[in-house]
């Protein structure tokens, strides 16, 4: 399969939530949501607990370029982007197909969904031509 040259033009944010409710609702979400990692994204595993370990695949963006090396910090910044609402118009079983959020070092980073039974995630950062990246940078800086 040959890599994508090209950001997937479906994804989209949906609208950030402004009532309590649909606050309360992201913060049940992200509680329930889980982070699995992928080996294609990753050249150093850190304690992800990948199988295989490492798998570097060319045309995939990896985690190390944005210093997510524990599962624990990547968890929480797949928790932190859906309670902030940086969540995919599209989902799949009540799960969004896509979450966004922001590295300690200011890299805009995506989530997908791995299984949607569960609600496992693994992730990557945006390719810096990526259109989605100032939105993401955006929409994050003004949520916190």
């Amino acid at each position: 399969m040959k890599p994508r040259k090209t950001a997937n033009p479906k994804r989209r944010l949906v609208a950030a939530p402004v009532l309590p409710e649909g606050k309360l609702a992201l913060d049940e979400l992200a509680k329930r949501t889980t982070y699995g990692g992928n080996p294609q994204h990753k050249r150093n595993p850190g304690d992800f607990d990948l199988n295989p370990p490492s798998l570097p695949r060319q045309g995939k963006t990896l985690c190390d370029g944005a210093h997510v090396f524990k599962q624990a910090a990547a968890e929480n910044l797949l928790r932190e982007g859906i309670r902030r609402g940086l969540t995919s118009v599209q989902a799949r079983k009540g799960w969004p197909q896509n979450v966004w959020a922001v590295s300690e070092s200011g890299i805009a980073l995506e989530a997908m969904l791995t299984n949607e039974d569960t609600g496992l995630y693994h992730g990557y950062p945006l390719q810096s031509r990526d259109p989605l990246v100032e939105e993401v940078l955006k929409r994050w800086k003004e949520s916190s």
